[in-house]
């Protein structure tokens, strides 16, 4: 197949056309205050966080731009966050078709800030078989090595996104595509963010940063449909002084339909940060 207009090929690859997006850190007022300016920069940031799950909504126009809703529907990403992106900075999303997936990219001028690939393999089906319905605690726990330990299981309290809700979204995350507000369908940031949710409404955590994530997309969330996330903490532990925790999450519709399984990795108490502040 030909590229579109919106690709060129270089040396026997595919170049997308690059994607730019001005950053909005839009978590200003989160109880995460490494997205605060300062207490950011008392962990030796410039200034509040973007979001990682808001660098990866500016990651996922490359794919649905190739793709299409098919990639909505049953694709898969890949996202590593490599360095800090800031509010007002320009991003710009870049991505190559290679083996039969996309190399994806996002830089500012400080340098490629997020990678990752994303792919769209044959149709797969999952269930929620393993993971246990669960809500989280009426008093949320502190964040340590016991209450994030292998083997616990989290759960949200069901959202159901409204129109205004997943309107503003678009806005935040300035997405140009039409085929959210045309098809009503729920941005994969949005996802990805309930999978945040599975640590903040489970324990209270200080400062904490998000590290990557890997999804696999079973099917659309729409606008409307009651989501809730049902997790289990697969890993927590040290690298480079950080403690780190990974879960393993499942993103269910209206109670039955997964919608997307998701590998999430967060940095719960930075380095910088000494284990007794609080």
């Amino acid at each position: 197949m030909p590229p579109s207009s919106r690709e060129a090929p270089i040396m026997g690859e595919t170049q997308l056309a690059p994607y730019r997006v001005t950053a909005r850190n839009i978590a200003i007022a989160s109880e995460n205050k490494i997205h605060d300016d300062a207490v950011a920069r008392q962990f030796g940031f410039a200034g509040g966080l973007v979001p990682g799950v808001e660098v990866y909504a500016y990651m996922t126009h490359a794919a649905v731009e190739h793709w299409g809703r098919a990639w909505l529907e049953h694709g898969t990403a890949e996202c590593r966050f490599l360095k800090p992106v800031y509010d007002g900075e320009q991003v710009t999303v870049t991505g190559k078709v290679a083996n039969g997936g996309l190399d994806l990219a996002v830089a500012t001028e400080a340098g490629v800030c997020a990678g990752g690939r994303a792919g769209l393999p044959g149709g797969a089906s999952s269930s929620s078989d393993g993971f246990e319905p669960i809500l989280p605690p009426a008093t949320r726990p502190a964040a340590d090595e016991q209450t994030l330990a292998p083997g616990t299981r989290l759960g949200t309290t069901p959202f159901r996104p409204s129109a205004e809700f997943a309107a503003r979204y678009l806005a935040d995350v300035a997405e140009t595509h039409p085929i959210y507000a045309r098809d009503r369908l729920c941005h994969p940031g949005i996802l990805l963010r309930l999978c945040n949710w599975a640590l903040t409404q489970n324990v209270v955590l200080g400062p904490w940063i998000h590290a990557g994530s890997t999804v696999r997309n079973f099917a659309v969330a729409r606008v409307g449909d009651e989501l809730a996330v049902r997790a289990l903490v697969t890993a927590n532990y040290e690298r480079k002084g950080h403690r780190m925790v990974d879960l393993d999450a499942l993103i269910l519709a209206n109670g039955h339909t997964p919608v997307a399984g998701i590998a999430h990795t967060a940095i719960w108490r930075p380095r910088q940060r000494a284990p007794h502040t609080t």
